[in-house]
C-alpha cells in the first residue's frame, strides 16, 4: 500500500463511506442465500465471482508472478484467516439479525489493539487495553451469553471477528510486500480454491434467482474492499476508522428492510459501546502517533 498523500482527506472519506456502505449489501446478500442454501456454497460464489472479477484487472496490470507474491505462507495464512471469518460470519447470518452480526464483527479492531505487541511488538497503553475490555463487553452484552434471543448461534460473529482480527494482523505484517490489490486478489484466490474442493460435496441446484445473487455476490464484496483499499491510500488509517462504524448504521437500516428485523434495546447499547470504544481507541493511537512525529521531529532537530 502505498503511503497517504497529502491532498485533502475529503475523498479518502467519501470513498470509506462508500466502501462501508457496499459490504452490507454483499452481507444482506449472503443473508438471503444462507437461507436456503449450504453455507460453504454460498462462502464458494463470494470468493469465485470476486476472483473472476478481479484477476483479469490483477494480471493485465502485474502479470502473472503476481500470483506468487513474497511471504507466500504469511499470504496463505492470511487468507485462511479471512475465509475462516467469511463462513463463521455466513453461519451467524443464518440465525441471527444482520445489525447484530456485524456489531459483533466490530471487535476485531480490539482484538487487534490486545494482541498487537506481541505479533507486531507495537506498545499499547493501559487506556487502550481499558477501552478494549469495554468493548469486548460491548460484544457480550449484544450476544448475551445463555440468553434466548441469540444463544450459541451468537459464538458465530464472535469468532469471525477474532479470526478477522487475526487477518488484520497478518495484513499488517505483508504492509508493502506487495501491491493491496494484489494482496486481494491473492486472498480471493484462497478462498476460491480451498472451498472449490468441497463444492461438490455440498453443492445444492440454485434458483434462477439464487444464481443471480451468487453472481454478483463476489464482485459486490471486491468493489466494497477496493473502495478501502483506495480510501486508505489517501488518508491514514487512523483519520479513517471512525468512519467504518457507519457500516452498522447502513446494517440497521438493510436488515430492517429486507428482513423485518430491528435491533432490541440491549443489542443498541451494546453496539453503541463496541462504536465508542472502538473510536476512543483510534483516537487515542492517533494522538501518540503525532507523539511520536513530534518526538522523532525533535530529535532530528538537535541532531542538526
Amino acid at each position: 500500500m502505498t503511503p497517504p498523500t497529502a491532498s485533502s482527506p475529503v475523498p479518502a472519506i467519501l470513498m470509506m463511506l462508500l466502501g462501508v456502505s457496499i459490504l452490507p449489501i454483499s452481507d444482506a446478500a449472503a443473508k438471503f442465500l444462507a437461507a436456503s442454501l449450504p453455507l460453504l456454497q454460498v462462502a464458494w460464489a463470494r470468493y469465485f465471482f470476486h476472483l473472476v472479477a478481479t484477476l483479469p484487472f490483477i494480471l493485465a496490470r502485474h502479470g502473472l508472478r503476481a500470483l506468487w507474491p513474497p511471504s507466500p505462507w504469511l499470504q496463505l495464512l492470511r487468507g485462511a484467516l479471512l475465509l475462516c471469518s467469511t463462513t463463521c460470519f455466513y453461519a451467524g447470518l443464518r440465525y441471527l439479525p444482520l445489525a447484530d452480526c456485524v456489531a459483533v464483527l466490530f471487535v476485531a479492531p480490539l482484538f487487534v489493539t490486545v494482541v498487537a505487541p506481541f505479533v507486531l511488538g507495537e506498545k499499547v497503553g493501559i487506556r487502550r487495553y481499558l477501552a478494549a475490555a469495554v468493548g469486548f463487553a460491548g460484544a457480550l452484552v449484544i450476544i448475551r451469553p445463555g440468553g434466548e434471543t441469540t444463544g450459541w448461534a451468537a459464538l458465530f460473529p464472535l469468532v469471525s471477528g477474532f479470526c478477522y482480527g487475526s487477518y488484520i494482523l497478518a495484513t499488517r505484517k505483508l504492509a508493502g510486500s506487495a501491491p493491496a490489490a494484489v494482496t486481494l486478489a491473492y486472498t480471493a484466490l484462497i478462498g476460491a480454491g480451498a472451498l472449490s474442493l468441497a463444492l461438490p460435496v455440498v453443492w445444492q441446484a440454485p434458483t434462477i434467482e439464487q444464481i443471480f445473487i451468487m453472481l454478483v455476490l463476489g464482485p459486490w464484496a471486491a468493489i466494497g474492499h477496493y473502495l478501502l483499499i483506495s480510501a486508505h491510500e489517501r488518508a491514514p488509517a487512523s483519520l479513517l476508522a471512525p468512519f467504518q462504524y457507519w457500516q452498522i448504521v447502513v446494517s440497521v437500516g438493510l436488515g430492517f428492510l429486507l428482513f423485518g428485523d430491528f435491533p432490541d434495546r440491549w443489542t443498541a447499547i451494546g453496539a453503541t459501546i463496541v462504536i465508542l470504544s472502538g473510536i476512543y481507541v483510534t483516537l487515542r493511537e492517533q494522538k501518540l502517533a503525532r507523539e511520536r512525529q513530534r518526538a522523532a521531529a525533535q530529535a532530528r532537530a538537535g541532531a542538526v
